[in-house]
C-alpha cells in the first residue's frame, strides 16, 4: 500500500527553497539567489505544500505572507538546516582546508575599515571566498545569534551570553562639523557651547545613537536633533550641507577630516573611546578559515587601523 505524502518526503533543496522563500517574501529574489526562474521557486514551493498538506503562502493584495502552517514549517526548517550546516562545518573543520567560506556581518560604521582588513587577509589567502552583510548593531546581533553569519565585526553585543566578542581595536567618536560652522575653528569648547546647533543622528537601533544617547544623558545634556537618517553617508553629506553637526565614529569621516571636508569640533571630554569587537556565536563551531580571519584581526586590527588613518593624512600635503 502507497505510503502518503508527508514532509519528510521534502528534499533539502526544497527546504532550502522553502525557507529563503519564507525570510525574504519574494520569489523573485529567491530565485535570484539559488539561480531558477521565478516559476521554478513557486512548483519547489508547491511541491513542499504537497507534501504537507497545507498552503504555505497566501497573497495579500500586492504582497505574499506566510500562512499559520508556513510559520510552524519555517520554525522547524530553519534548526533543520541549521543543523546540517554545524554537521557540515564539523566534518569541514577536521579536514582542515585551506580555503572556504566566511559570512560577515558588519554594522553600519565598519564598512569604513572591513574591506581593508579582508583585503590584506585575502593576499596571505586568496582561495577565500567573503560575504559580507550590513545592518545596524541590532540586526547585526540578530544574525550573530541565529547563526545566519559566520562572524561579525561591530561594537560590543547586546547579549553577550549568546555571543562570544573580543575586542580587537579603538574606536573612537567625535562631533563633526561643516567648516563654515562658528565653532569650527574654536580651540576648546564645552558640549553646553553647542545647545543652540541642531544635531543629525543615527536611526533608533543603531550603536552609534545608543553611544549618542548615554554620552548626552550622562552629561545632562538635551541635544536639539533636527534629523535622523539610517545612512552614515547622508549624515555626513547633511553636515557638509550645513544642516547640523553629528556625534560620529571617527573612522566614518577620516578621510573627509584629512581633505579639510569636515572638521572636528573640540569638546571637553572627547573622543569617546569604544572598542571594535570579533563577535561569533557562542555555540557554533568555528572553520579553520573562521578562526584564522578571527585571530588575524585581534592581531592586526589595530595597525591596518592605523595605516588607513596614515594614508588618508598622506594625500594632504605638509601633514
Amino acid at each position: 500500500m502507497e505510503q502518503p505524502m508527508t514532509i519528510q518526503h521534502a528534499t533539502l533543496r526544497q527546504l532550502q527553497i522553502f525557507a529563503a522563500a519564507a525570510r525574504n517574501l519574494s520569489f523573485a529574489r529567491v530565485a535570484e539567489q539559488f539561480g531558477l526562474t521565478p516559476g521554478a521557486v513557486s512548483f519547489q514551493i508547491k511541491q513542499v505544500e504537497g507534501h504537507c498538506g497545507f498552503p504555505l503562502f497566501e497573497r495579500v493584495g500586492r504582497h505574499v505572507v506566510l500562512t499559520e502552517a508556513g510559520r510552524d514549517l519555517l520554525e522547524h526548517a530553519t534548526l533543520i538546516l541549521q543543523a546540517l550546516d554545524n554537521a557540515d562545518r564539523r566534518m569541514q573543520a577536521l579536514k582542515g582546508v585551506t580555503g572556504g567560506n566566511v559570512t560577515i556581518g558588519l554594522v553600519s560604521t565598519a564598512k569604513y575599515i572591513a574591506p581593508h582588513m579582508i583585503s590584506r587577509f585575502r593576499e596571505e589567502r586568496p582561495g577565500v571566498s567573503i560575504h559580507l552583510r550590513d545592518g545596524n548593531r541590532r540586526e547585526v546581533n540578530a544574525m550573530v545569534a541565529k547563526g545566519e553569519v559566520d562572524l561579525a565585526i561591530m561594537g560590543r553585543p547586546l547579549d553577550e551570553g549568546e555571543l562570544l566578542a573580543d575586542p580587537f581595536a579603538r574606536h573612537p567618536s567625535i562631533i563633526i562639523c561643516a567648516p563654515t560652522h562658528p565653532a569650527a575653528d574654536a580651540p576648546a569648547l564645552r558640549l553646553s557651547d553647542l545647545a543652540d546647533s541642531g544635531f543629525i543622528a543615527r536611526e533608533e537601533g543603531a550603536g552609534t545613537r545608543a553611544l549618542t544617547d548615554a554620552y548626552f544623558q550622562g552629561q545632562g545634556f538635551s541635544p536639539r536633533i533636527v534629523m535622523t537618517s539610517s545612512s552614515n553617508e547622508t549624515i555626513k553629506q547633511a553636515v557638509m550641507a550645513g544642516i547640523g553637526i553629528a556625534l560620529l565614529s571617527r573612522h566614518t569621516v577620516d578621510l573627509e577630516l584629512a581633505l579639510g571636508m569636515l572638521r572636528e569640533l573640540k569638546v571637553e571630554g572627547l573622543p569617546l573611546m569604544r572598542s571594535w569587537y570579533i563577535a561569533h556565536r557562542r555555540s557554533l563551531p568555528l572553520l579553520p578559515v573562521h578562526a584564522q580571519l578571527r585571530s588575524y584581526l585581534l592581531e592586526r586590527g589595530q595597525a591596518i587601523i592605523d595605516s588607513i588613518h596614515a594614508s588618508h593624512r598622506a594625500l594632504v600635503p605638509g601633514t
